[in-house]
């Protein structure tokens, strides 16, 4: 007798166990299929006994709603069964979630106060600020800590973490906001928000002895020109003469392959290889563009826009295309400088829409370099750095950045040291010895 498998819930509901027809099935149905016909990743657990296994498990959540069991639940099944698969580039986002994916790959115009925080213990650390923002008004600055917002406390097991400071921005009504920054009091400001673009763009500043390091904060891959402004951020640190370099990645979760590999090009011809279930493709960068394959593949390892010594800060929170772009500086020259990063460097995802709104990622590639070897899933950095979150907030100390300037300041020397000709051999007679 041939083993059943699982079909949408309305023809085998009692074989697979699954409740009545209801938004939690529909929305199972629709991810199980998605996953069991469309999924190309490095996972080896077998999807359809998968499927098989929680669908009893809906069954029994959604027992007492019946037909009216709602996406919530299913979604909290869909997370427990996508984490058993083992691809955390395969996930389900609820239609907030995907409203802000959309915001910032579209580039929307929507209610922010211009800063992006993560959250920490004690609070929200802001990791950037958009110049002319109402934050930077306020005199927010970069790594400055919210312990209050609304007079709620924020941070780690708090009420407010990143989504509800977006979600405050987005009702675009002023907000108290306790700032915490080392060597100062903690002091309340009221941030506003005002319309500005959705995305977050590489900013240029300047660090070490002398200010002559550049550090680009690089935030997101997401929007279709991140390559393109990071070229320009490099191009800005060139014609001011910065002898080093550093992309603070620490906060990248990543975007659009085409954009990390086209930015990974300013210090060396790049080489990606994507294979599908049904084929695959090869395509390149070079000198920060996106370029046809046999260009790239044929281009001297010497044509770089950035040959100076470059750093390259990652972290947990560093993801994705950021970790494919941290690959490819490396094999330029880079040094990686930080913590091991979150992991999926070696895939690639689509977004695929959902009942409620929503959006699956699935992962539909697999990654290789121009040798055909697996990208890394993570980055393992080259230095050990991790961001002390307390010295950074209390004394203003950033552990990692640190390191890196250690790091280049040794690069550099080296760099400038002046050369010493070999002593010439000693003249000879005619005979020899």
């Amino acid at each position: 007798m041939p083993q059943l498998r699982c079909v949408p819930a309305l023809l085998l509901a009692l074989t697979c166990g699954l409740a009545a027809a209801s938004p939690a099935t529909d929305l199972f149905d629709t991810v199980t299929k998605a996953v069991q016909t469309g999924y190309y990743g490095w996972s080896t657990v077998d999807r359809v006994a998968l499927a098989q296994k929680y669908a009893p498990i809906l069954a029994e959540r959604c027992e007492a709603q019946a037909e009216s069991c709602d996406y919530g639940t299913g979604r909290a099944v869909i997370t427990d069964m996508l984490k058993e698969l083992g691809d955390a580039h395969t996930n389900v986002r609820d239609a907030e979630a995907a409203e802000r994916l959309a915001e910032v790959s579209q580039n929307k115009s929507v209610p922010r106060t211009g800063a992006r925080v993560s959250r920490v213990a004690g609070g929200l650390l802001v990791v950037s600020v958009m110049p002319g923002s109402p934050a930077e008004r306020a005199g927010v600055r970069r790594f400055d800590l919210l312990t209050q917002v609304n007079g709620e406390q924020a941070g780690t097991d708090q009420p407010i973490g990143p989504n509800e400071f977006v979600r405050l921005e987005r009702a675009n009504s002023p907000m108290s906001v306790s700032v915490k920054r080392a060597g100062t009091p903690e002091r309340t400001v009221t941030l506003t928000p005002q319309n500005l673009q959705a995305r977050d763009e590489p900013t240029l500043s300047w660090v070490g002895e002398g200010g002559r390091t550049a550090l680009i904060q690089y935030p997101t891959f997401l929007s279709s020109d991140s390559a393109e402004l990071f070229l320009e951020r490099v191009g800005e640190a060139k014609r001011a003469n910065a002898e080093a370099l550093i992309v603070d990645l620490r906060y990248n979760g990543g975007g659009s392959l085409n954009e990390c590999v086209a930015a990974s090009s300013v210090f060396g011809p790049t080489i990606y290889r994507a294979r599908f279930e049904r084929g695959g493709f090869t395509y390149g960068g070079l000198l920060g563009d996106e370029v046809m394959s046999p260009v790239a593949r044929m281009a001297r390892p010497d044509w770089a826009v950035w040959k100076q010594p470059v750093a390259v800060l990652i972290g947990p929170n560093t993801a994705s295309c950021a970790e494919v772009f941290t690959h490819y500086a490396r094999l330029s020259g880079a040094t990686a400088i930080g913590e091991v990063t979150r992991g999926v460097g070696n895939s690639g995802v689509n977004f695929r829409p959902l009942p409620d709104g929503g959006v699956l990622g699935l992962t539909i590639l697999k990654a290789f370099d121009a040798a055909d070897k697996p990208l890394p899933d993570r980055i393992t950095p080259d230095i050990l750095a991790p961001t002390d979150i307390a010295a950074l907030t209390s004394t203003g100390q950033d552990t990692t950045l640190d390191a890196a300037l250690t790091v280049l300041k040794a690069q550099v020397t080296k760099r400038e040291a002046p050369r010493t000709e070999p002593p010439a051999p000693p003249k000879q007679g005619l005979h020899g010895n």
